[in-house]
């Protein structure tokens, strides 16, 4: 197979070494959106700030009354009657602060693309071929805040927890916005894709992306509907292939998404078919390649086994 290398960068149509490092920099600010909100997952901090105030929730309780204003809010929400009730005022600010801390990394990120993006367009520097994809990043970001607030006003009323539903989307979402960036990113690094005309493997390795992105979702229903520790034997399901209650009840199309069982089990098994697949494309990629431009794809596989047997532990 005939193999492509990559130009020198910055030297093709459409490069700009300027716009490239901003959405590097968006990127890693992508990327510590994902962990911090992990974080605020893990610790049940999501629901501790129970309204939507872009601009004004900037700014955190100042004061003794503030901050009693904002825990009487909390209480209001099924989440503290049902499962924090008695809540000191400092184990509420340590749970006020992850999710605080969450909105406002979002609000940077925000203010991080928009402020150079204006800039760079004002100035005519930015590409013509790439501003269409650089306003549907802008715009996607919106849109990611927005169904951030949808994903926590599902947990206000009815549930212990947000709906595991809209945070798969939420967590999809972040994915699909840090691939974009970079992608775009590495155009104005390299120039043009050529990837669709030029090279084989780009569906084979789009499909495996797209797997992983899928794989993705179905942790986020995992950790929706904390699954995540109801099986703790590993490869099987105590002694199981599937387990017995997977369905728990309830209807196939219904328990695929809402039997804990079912999901834990379909994000296992699932893992388990990238890592074959990750494997398959390590194999392809090196055969066409040098091995010094394409050793990262035995690395790729390896990560999804590693994170495989993590996740079987948690």
């Amino acid at each position: 197979m005939t193999t492509h290398a990559l130009p020198k960068p910055f030297t093709a149509a459409d490069t700009h070494r300027g716009m490239f490092w901003w959405l590097v920099v968006v990127g890693l600010f992508v990327c510590a959106m994902i962990i911090v909100g992990g974080a605020t997952r893990l610790t049940d901090s999501g629901l501790s700030i129970t309204e939507w105030r872009p601009v004004t929730g900037a700014i955190p309780p100042l004061t003794e009354a503030g901050w009693e204003v904002e825990l009487e809010k909390y209480r209001q929400i099924p989440e503290y009657k049902e499962q924090n009730r008695g809540m000191s005022m400092a184990e509420f600010q340590f749970i006020y602060w992850w999710e605080w801390g969450h909105r406002q990394l979002g609000r940077t990120l925000g203010l991080v693309y928009f402020a150079p993006f204006m800039f760079f367009l004002f100035t005519r520097q930015a590409p013509k071929r790439l501003l269409p994809r650089l306003w549907v990043l802008f715009g996607l970001g919106g849109l990611q805040g927005a169904i951030g607030w949808w994903m926590v006003s599902s947990g206000l009323v009815d549930r212990l927890d947000v709906s595991q539903y809209r945070l798969a989307t939420h967590l999809s979402m972040a994915f699909l916005i840090l691939g974009l960036t970079l992608w775009t990113a590495l155009e104005l690094r390299y120039g043009q894709a050529q990837a669709l005309t030029r090279s084989r493997l780009f569906r084979p390795a789009a499909i495996f992306w797209g797997a992983v992105l899928f794989q993705i979702a179905l942790g986020a229903f995992v950790a929706g509907l904390d699954a995540g520790r109801i099986f703790n034997t590993w490869p099987g399901f105590y002694g199981q292939l599937i387990p017995d209650d997977y369905l728990s009840g309830m209807p196939f199309w219904q328990a695929i998404f809402e039997s804990r069982p079912a999901v834990q089990f379909q994000h296992r098994w699932f893992a388990y078919i990238l890592f074959v697949g990750g494997l398959w494309l390590g194999w392809r990629m090196i055969r066409s390649q040098p091995w010094s431009s394409s050793a990262w794809a035995w690395w790729s596989p390896q990560r999804l086994w590693c994170r495989s047997r993590s996740g079987s532990s948690r």
